[in-house]
């Protein structure tokens, strides 16, 4: 529970995700970040030798599961090398995803890496603070990371620097609401039910269609009653 300095008031956990991102928890803000820990993926070791200064922490995660976070600013630097080093060889990208905290805490990148050689799993984080949400793209290292991209994209609002074709993937391209993950969208959307209905009801076809698809439909007419009976009447 915190206090609400402007009523004196409270809220609940569920209070401050309606809120969104301006709304703290008392106990939140300059946390320490923690300590590292000694990795259980070699790779982990390897990181701080070859990025001394970008690797920030680690941790372990579930027991078993390595996690680096790296400096945003050099994410394409150090993926490209676990990648492309024979040591490391992370030739798969599992997911590429974010996660938003609340309570005006910077938001997650995250890349779930696999190597299949050596059957090794790695995941790496890149904090990036609400005023500066853009991290550059690995379509250039991984070609599966671009529609990855985009959904983060979509759903977060963080843009990646370079991508071949940055746009929404799930939301049409003209939905106006925001990002739909980020914990400052309203529960209920952006607009009111009366204008997200109103919007609905009058969309263009082509926002969901490609131009082909609708050249190949065939409008259905529907009659009125009276005008078929007359019809058939006069056939007879």
């Amino acid at each position: 529970m915190t206090a609400d300095s402007s009523s004196g008031g409270s809220f609940s956990g569920f209070d401050l995700v309606a809120a969104g991102p301006g709304v703290a928890r008392e106990d939140t803000g300059a946390a320490p970040a923690p300590g590292s820990v000694a990795p259980g993926n070699p790779s982990v070791t390897a990181l701080r030798e070859r990025f001394p200064g970008a690797v920030l922490r680690n941790e372990i995660c579930a027991g078993d599961e390595d996690v680096v976070y790296v400096d945003p600013a050099r994410i394409a630097e150090i993926l490209r090398w676990l990648h492309d080093d024979p040591d490391r060889h992370y030739d798969h990208l599992a997911d590429v995803t974010a996660v938003d905290y609340g309570g005006g805490r910077p938001l997650e990148v995250v890349y779930q890496l696999w190597s299949i050689p050596h059957r090794a799993a790695l995941r790496v984080k890149c904090e990036l603070p609400l005023d500066a949400l853009e991290i550059e793209s690995v379509t250039g290292i991984w070609a599966g990371a671009n529609w990855l991209e985009r959904e983060v994209y979509d759903l977060f609002g963080i843009t990646f620097a370079g991508h071949p074709d940055l746009r929404r993937i799930l939301m049409p391209d003209n939905y106006a609401e925001g990002h739909p993950l980020r914990k400052d969208f309203p529960l209920r959307g952006r607009f009111s039910r009366a204008e997200q209905t109103r919007r609905a009801l009058t969309q263009d076809p082509e926002d969901y269609y490609v131009p082909g698809e609708i050249a190949e439909r065939v409008p259905q007419v529907v009659e009125e009653a009276g005008a078929a009976a007359g019809e058939g009447e006069g056939a007879g």
